[in-house]
C-alpha cells in the first residue's frame, strides 16, 4: 500500500512523485518539503523484493549478508540478473509519476559494474535490503521512462544500474592519485560525532543538460555536500557527465543523465538539505544554495511531468 504524507488534496492534475523505500523514516521529510514546495504530491513507495529472497519482517536474512553487512556476490550477482521481473512491482508502481531517490548509506560494493571488497571504513557501513529495493526501482523506472531525481546516493545508484565504474571512498581514490585530500565534498564529524554538510561549488559542463536547464548557469554555488562515494567513470554507458568539481587536480562528477531517458537526473549533492536549513531558519542556511534554487530541481521534474 502507499502511504500518502503529502497535505496536497489528490487532484488529478497533481504529480505524485515517489519517495524510493529506506528505513530511516525522518529521512523523508526534507524531501517531502521539497516535493509539495514545487508543487507535487509526496508518497512512500513500498519496499521492493526480488523473487523468491527471504526476509526477517522488513529486513534481509542474514543468510544473503557477508559479516559487514555487504550483500553476497552470488545474491548481488541475482539482483543484477533479475532485476524486478516477476514481483508485483507494476501495481506497486500504479500512479506514481515520478521518482525520488534519497541519499544515506553506501551501497553494497558487490552490486557494482565491476565488484570491489568492501572499502573496510568504520562507520560507513552499507544497508543491503535498501540496495536491493532501490536497485529493482531505479531499474524499473529506468525501463519504463520514468523520470527520475537522484540525490547523492541516489546519483550513486542510477551510476550502478546504468553500469558506470564506482569511486568508493574520496579519501583512498585521493591518496592513489598521490594528493592529500582537503575534505571538500564532506567535512569531518563534529565532537559530538554529528556530521554537518560542506558547501562547495560546482561546475557545470554542458549546456544542454537538465541540469543547465534548471540553474540556467555554468556554475552552481554552495551546494550541500556529504558524501565520500562518487560515480568514478561513464564510458560505456549511456549516461553522460553533465557537472563537475576541481579541486586539486581531481575531476570529480557531481552530476549524471541518462541520454535515452525522457527525464533521468542525478546529482551529487543535496538540494533538498538547502530547502530543510532556510525552512528551519539555521544560523548557516545563507552559506548554501537559496530556498528557491534547492526547490528548482524538485520544480524541474514536476513540470516535466506535467508536460508529458
Amino acid at each position: 500500500m502507499l502511504l500518502c504524507i503529502s497535505g496536497v488534496t489528490n487532484a488529478e492534475d497533481v504529480v505524485r512523485v515517489g519517495l524510493a523505500w529506506q528505513p530511516n523514516e525522518k529521512a523523508y521529510e526534507r524531501v517531502v518539503w521539497s516535493v509539495e514546495l514545487a508543487g507535487g504530491e509526496a508518497v512512500i513507495l513500498p519496499q521492493m523484493r526480488p523473487v523468491d529472497f527471504d526476509y526477517d519482517d522488513t529486513a534481509l536474512q542474514s543468510k544473503y549478508l557477508d559479516s559487514d553487512g555487504v550483500l553476497l556476490q552470488q545474491y548481488a550477482d541475482m539482483v543484477k540478473r533479475n532485476t524486478y521481473r516477476g514481483t508485483a512491482i507494476d501495481s506497486l508502481m500504479k500512479g506514481i509519476d515520478a521518482v525520488v531517490f534519497l541519499g544515506g548509506n553506501d551501497i553494497s560494493s558487490t552490486l557494482f559494474r565491476e565488484p570491489q571488497p568492501w572499502h573496510g571504513i568504520a562507520g560507513d557501513d552499507c544497508n543491503a535490503t535498501r540496495d536491493v529495493s532501490e536497485y529493482l526501482t531505479m531499474a524499473y523506472c529506468l525501463d519504463h521512462d520514468i523520470p527520475v531525481l537522484c540525490l547523492c546516493r541516489g546519483m550513486q545508484m542510477l551510476g550502478v544500474v546504468s553500469g558506470a565504474t564506482m569511486i568508493q571512498d574520496l579519501g583512498t581514490f585521493y591518496a592513489s592519485q598521490g594528493v592529500e585530500y582537503n575534505n571538500l565534498h564532506r567535512s569531518l564529524r563534529d565532537a559530538n560525532g554529528k556530521r554537518h554538510y560542506t558547501p562547495h561549488d560546482v561546475q557545470v559542463t554542458d549546456r544542454s543538460s537538465l541540469l543547465h536547464a534548471i540553474v540556467l548557469s555554468d556554475e552552481i554555488k554552495n551546494v550541500p555536500s556529504w558524501h565520500h562515494q562518487v560515480v568514478g567513470n561513464v564510458d560505456g554507458t549511456e549516461l553522460k557527465v553533465t557537472a563537475i568539481t576541481t579541486s586539486q587536480g581531481q575531476d570529480i562528477i557531481e552530476a549524471i543523465e541518462r541520454k535515452d531517458k525522457s527525464f533521468a537526473l542525478g546529482v551529487q549533492f543535496h538540494p533538498e538539505e538547502a530547502v530543510r536549513k532556510h525552512l528551519a531558519g539555521d544560523p548557516d542556511a545563507n552559506d548554501f544554495m537559496q530556498l528557491y534554487e534547492g526547490v528548482s530541481y524538485f520544480k524541474a521534474l514536476i513540470d516535466h511531468c506535467k508536460q508529458k
